[in-house]
């Protein structure tokens, strides 16, 4: 049994010597030391000795799996060190050759005018305030006066979850104006920016995702002319001193009196007309409608808890992508949501 296990021991090393895979060093490994290799076999002998010889037979068999494990070890090290060095050599790299300039993003067209909206409204210490898409038919219409009925709440209008017509998308931001009014008591001052949703695609000013922004004011002594001093002021600072707006009358059950601004088309410079042709971005108005406002109606603060005796208050809501298109002079909506890298590097 000596001279066998010496043989291993001999065998052993020479082969390992030359090892040169990973994979050929574990082949020996499991041929030598596993459950049935060659030095386990040998032990199995063991009860056929004397117990004088068991001792040293089990101290060489043990300094040979030394060895050979030792040998393993200093192979393993060796031949990874060689993989590694190939692999290093393969894909060595120049630092001498120049780099390729990695291009740099920028914000979106739309959250760079967002961004500006919010800085001037927080300049003026309104806050800004954000809420769920997915809303009560409460808060988006009945608790905003718009009662049944009323064509907004039409399904060819709005996307519905439910068959009762009871959750749905939003189609405007005016829920967190009451959910704000629910919870706070005048002087309330903010702004609510996000994405709605409408079934209304039918021109280069539509789309049926797009995102809005709503403003509340409701305090003692808010007024028409409070409004309209807001939204002048904002208009100017996006747009210049010499930006030419218009207010008309309209109706929105929200407000009372209501109102919608214009701004003059940017295509055509309010003509109407762009190389004889009918203006495609105003459609020969001349006017683009950016938003929908009035004073806050007094039914809406009384189901808020807020006295309409008391405090009076303005509110509006503006379509984001509308005054980035006024902003960055952009004809048709529907590029806003292309991502086209080659429009959206213009801005």
């Amino acid at each position: 049994m000596k001279q066998q296990l010496e043989e291993i021991r001999l065998r052993a090393l020479a082969a390992l010597d030359e090892a040169a895979t990973p994979a050929a060093l574990e082949e020996l490994r499991v041929k030598l030391l596993g459950k049935k290799g060659e030095i386990t076999a040998v032990l199995k002998q063991m009860g056929k000795l004397s117990a004088e010889e068991r001792p040293i037979m089990g101290q060489l068999a043990n300094s040979v799996r030394a060895d050979i494990e030792e040998k393993l070890e200093a192979r393993k090290l060796a031949i990874n060190a060689a993989v590694l060095e190939e692999k290093l050599a393969a894909e060595a790299v120049d630092v001498t050759i120049p780099g390729e300039p990695v291009e740099l993003g920028h914000q979106h067209p739309m959250n760079q005018v967002l961004e500006a909206i919010k800085e001037m409204f927080v300049s003026m210490g309104y806050t800004v305030v954000d809420g769920p898409e997915v809303e009560l038919a409460a808060y988006n219409f009945t608790r905003l006066n718009i009662q049944e009925g009323h064509p907004s709440r039409d399904r060819s209008d709005t996307f519905y979850f439910t068959d009762d017509d009871s959750i749905l998308l939003r189609t405007q931001t005016s829920p967190m104006q009451i959910r704000t009014m629910e919870k706070m008591q005048p002087p309330i001052r903010i702004i609510a920016p996000g994405r709605v949703y409408r079934k209304d695609e039918v021109d280069a000013t539509h789309s049926p995702m797009f995102h809005q922004i709503e403003g509340l004011v409701v305090d003692e002594g808010i007024t028409m002319g409070d409004l309209k001093g807001a939204l002048e002021t904002l208009m100017r600072q996006l747009y210049g001193e010499d930006a030419v707006m218009r207010f008309r009358p309209h109706h929105f059950p929200f407000t009372e009196p209501s109102c919608e601004m214009d701004m003059q088309c940017h295509k055509c410079g309010g003509t109407g007309e762009v190389d004889g042709q009918v203006c495609s971005t105003c459609h020969g108005e001349g006017w683009i409608e950016l938003l929908g406002a009035g004073m806050v109606h007094p039914e809406v603060l009384s189901g808020c808890g807020i006295d309409p005796e008391k405090y009076s208050g303005f509110a509006f809501g503006m379509g984001l992508e509308r005054m980035a298109m006024r902003q960055m002079r952009i004809n048709d909506l529907r590029l806003i949501f292309d991502n086209d890298v080659r429009f959206l590097d213009q801005f």
